[in-house]
């Protein structure tokens, strides 16, 4: 009997001993496994998102400042004249914050959302594809390859004097909805670079002004706009540009739906130190042109016709010390841009603008600079009296202290 509990007792306790390893065995399997399991997930992770795989960034630009403003209205002899002042207007406030994803080395997504004081727009939205170092392929919404001012030089922190020239960053539309082609490649010491989109285009308003299509096109017609620059220099500090923009802007189905335009552009960049002066000339000029249509005359229904043509154009001259050690002095600039703007002879919008601009900015850094421009604008609007129209001339002069940055 002795023996029996004896064998017993260490029947049990041999099974306490191996029930005991083996469920310490099991846990440690299942906690081996886990880690196992955890260590592979964060294996994938990173051969999912290695450096340089994908990439978020928040770029942008912000313009802030002041204006003041005295106009003189001269009509029938008669004269009259407004002053104002304001800490910032459309032309010259700008918040706007660009995110760029870049997945993989070929592809780069950016949106640029913009607010101006009375609304929230975007200034870009598209999606590029770098098919080789010369070939670059976008779809989306973006600016248009029209001369030089709106792609390249529109930004606060670039241009060297407050606000847009007068006509240029207008006329026609900046952006739309389209692909796009772009890139460059080296032709022995020169250069040459290209830029094509294949875009909605844009839509001809019932006094002949055009306004850009939007997503939905109004017609099946595509509107091809391009640009050619070329290089001549070795050291790249002269470029020659031409543009084109070629397409139908009637609604379909309307009596405007065959009508055309055909637009031209030439552009010129020069940027080279002349002892003891950086010189920087830049300059554009569009030609616009509609074919001939008949618009209704607000004013008593009939119809009339006029030669829809419009020209704009600026050249501007920017000189900044490099001479020196003062500091202060090598981070000022002088600037002076001369615009022209005219719009058609007899039509509902028909004037003439000529503008000169002279500035002092100061630059913090290459991309933040402080400006100190005074405008002077002579207006002289000549929409027929046929039209409702009352010819005058208006002289603007304003004072503008603006702050730009880009981050």
């Amino acid at each position: 009997m002795n023996h029996s509990k004896k064998l017993l007792r260490l029947l049990f306790c041999a099974i306490c001993i191996f029930s005991g390893k083996y469920t310490l065995l099991a846990q440690q399997s299942s906690a081996d496994s886990a880690l196992l399991d955890r260590v592979s997930t964060l294996e994938q992770q990173v051969s999912d998102q290695k450096q340089g795989e994908s990439h978020f960034m928040v770029v942008g630009l912000a313009t802030v400042g002041f204006v003041a403003n005295k106009t003189t209205t001269t009509s029938s002899g008669i004269s009259q004249k407004v002053k104002t002042n304001s800490m910032a207007d459309a032309d010259h406030y700008e918040l706007s914050p660009m995110l760029l994803w870049r997945h993989g080395s070929n592809l780069l997504v950016e949106f640029e959302p913009s607010f101006d004081g009375y609304g929230l727009g975007v200034n870009w939205a598209a999606i590029s594809y770098f098919a080789t170092p010369g070939v670059i392929v976008r779809a989306g919404y973006f600016v248009l390859p029209f001369g030089t001012y709106n792609k390249r030089l529109a930004a606060g922190w670039i241009d060297k004097v407050a606000g847009d020239p007068v006509g240029v960053a207008d006329l026609p539309p900046s952006s739309d909805f389209g692909v796009e082609v772009e890139g460059g490649l080296p032709m022995g010491n020169m250069k040459w670079n290209y830029d094509v989109a294949v875009t909605n285009g844009m839509q001809l308003l019932p006094d002949g002004e055009l306004q850009g299509a939007g997503i939905v096109d109004n017609n099946k017609n595509k509107t091809i706009t391009a640009r050619l620059g070329w290089l001549p220099f070795q050291n790249s500090s002269l470029e020659i540009g031409v543009s084109g923009m070629f397409g139908k802007v009637g609604d379909a189905g309307s009596a405007y739906e065959n009508l055309k335009t055909d637009m031209y552009a030439v552009d010129l960049n020069y940027v080279h130190n002349i002892n003891p002066f950086l010189v920087n000339i830049k300059g554009q000029y569009n030609f616009i042109h509609i074919g001939d249509a008949q618009y209704a005359n607000p004013a008593d229904s009939s119809s009339y016709t006029f030669k829809n043509q419009t020209n704009s154009g600026f050249v501007q001259l920017s000189l900044r010390p490099t001479a020196g050690d003062n500091k202060i002095v090598k981070n000022l600039e002088l600037a002076f841009r001369y615009g022209n703007f005219k719009t058609p002879d007899a039509s509902m919008w028909s004037q003439t603008t000529s503008s000169y601009d002279i500035g002092l900015d100061y630059w913090l850094s290459w991309r933040t600079v402080l400006k100190f421009t005074y405008q002077t604008q002579n207006i002289n609007n000549t929409v027929p009296a046929k039209l409702a129209g009352e010819a005058n001339i208006a002289k603007s002069n304003s004072f503008f202290l603006q702050f730009s940055t880009e981050f």
